[in-house]
């Protein structure tokens, strides 16, 4: 991977690049659109715009739950990652309704509220780690959204938790099989971790089916109660998964772009204080409504612009269950297939000076705007599987990011930003801020 500088006074630093990815980009302008090694049990990597549109639309060839076992120890055995055919479409039928965009602009005051918490807590000439700052009311956020007050509480219970799965399955699924055969000290702490977890939420769940107080207007509700055409409903075991789903990819991948659109616009010129002047045109000092997210065309240009060259799952994985043929080649069942949204996103066939942060190039008004189609652009990945938090996720970075701009002036001092992790890429070691001005 490498490192990137961020200068204080001389020029712009060089683009944000994760070099196992970029390995993937030189390989696609090599060998074209698939390449791959291992035979039948390797992978083989199937890459560019053309690729995406075979993958997304020809879902029956793969499976989700052999390419995604890793993140069992954290998200559970029905969790929709991991979830295929009949299972995954009566499941996410029945999550479907509580991440509908109706339900989720009511969760903009919640949203600016734990921005304003953390933001307020700031004072001049402080550094702070806005990525660890900005997660701890990204997770907060989440939670108190989708789940209500009582178990937002324990906002902080939740992310030490779930930190220590996170920190198991953020390795190669063979070093996740490694560490459960083995049960290694990272694997006990991790399975303490789930059950501290699972205790409290299966609490909150048996009292959401009791129908205890202030327990009707949340997503765990919606979850609890839901039911599908045959009037079936989710177990608790298959809410529990859900959930932790939800607020664990809800804050691991949300943040992690938070903290690469906070360094696009201090290393970005002018990007800061574009997007601070559209803040106050449209909103003065008050925090985004409903109605108010459409007129921030920058800010939606920035959040989208992140999300294109940091996009949240840098390869996305399925395995192979029948043969087939794409571009001259044919790919054996048993092999795991790779596509990347970072490899897409970066191709100036479709991305005109690609490794440039441009927020206008997301501006229907402006000269040559091009909408890109959804094998184009897929931050959230496409077809049946796409990511059902990818609302929650862009709302909530446009009103986080509304937010800082309008309440603080930052610097960013000369440090080392280094990308890591193939499946929620983020800076290394955090991101440095020098706060200049809070209001």
């Amino acid at each position: 991977m490498t490192a990137i500088t961020t200068p204080t006074t001389c020029g712009a630093p060089r683009p944000v690049r994760y070099w196992p990815a970029e390995l993937l980009l030189a390989g696609y302008r090599r060998f074209g659109p698939v390449f791959g090694s291992g035979g039948r049990h390797g992978f083989v990597y199937l890459l560019g715009a053309e690729a995406n549109r075979f993958v997304l639309a020809n879902s029956a060839l793969f499976r989700w739950r052999d390419a995604f076992a890793s993140l069992m120890p954290v998200d559970g055995e029905t969790a929709l990652i991991v979830s295929d055919g009949a299972d995954h479409h009566r499941r996410r039928r029945l999550v479907q309704p509580a991440m509908h965009h109706r339900q989720i602009t009511g969760y903009l005051a919640v949203m600016a509220e734990n921005a304003d918490a953390v933001i307020g807590r700031w004072r001049p000439g402080q550094v702070v780690d806005v990525y660890q700052q900005l997660r701890s009311a990204i997770r907060r956020s989440t939670i108190q959204s989708l789940f209500g007050r009582r178990l937002a509480a324990g906002a902080d219970f939740f992310g030490e938790r779930l930190q220590a799965l996170l920190d198991l399955t953020d390795r190669l699924p063979q070093v996740v099989t490694a560490h459960q055969r083995l049960r290694t000290p990272l694997w006990r702490r991790a399975m303490t971790a789930r059950a501290e977890v699972d205790q409290r939420l299966f609490a909150e769940i048996e009292r959401t089916r009791r129908g205890g107080a202030d327990t009707d207007d949340h997503v765990l509700a919606t979850l609890v109660h839901g039911r599908d055409e045959d009037g079936a409903g989710l177990s608790d075991q298959e809410v529990r998964d859900q959930s932790v789903s939800l607020i664990a990819a809800g804050y691991e991948t949300t943040s992690a772009a938070m903290a690469w659109a906070v360094y696009f616009l201090l290393t970005t010129p002018n990007a800061w204080e574009r997007a601070r002047a559209e803040v106050s045109a449209v909103l003065g000092d008050r925090p985004p409504g409903p109605a108010d997210l459409r007129a921030l065309t920058y800010l939606n240009g920035v959040v989208h612009e992140t999300l294109r060259l940091c996009p949240p799952g840098v390869v996305v994985p399925r395995k192979v269950v029948r043969d087939f043929a794409f571009a001259g080649r044919t790919v054996r069942a048993g092999s795991t297939l790779l596509y990347s949204p970072y490899v897409t996103h970066r191709l100036p066939e479709l991305w005109p000076r690609p490794l440039q942060f441009l927020p206008e190039r997301w501006d229907a008004s402006q000269p040559g705007y091009r909408k890109p189609g959804p094998h184009e652009f897929l931050p959230f990945g496409g077809g049946p599987h796409r990511c059902v938090g990818s609302v929650l996720a862009t709302t909530e970075l446009t009103v986080m990011l509304a937010r800082l701009v309008a309440r603080t002036s930052l610097r960013l001092p000369a440090q080392r930003v280094r990308p890591v992790s193939l499946a929620a890429m983020r800076p290394r070691h955090g991101l440095r801020v020098e706060v200049l001005d809070r209001g």
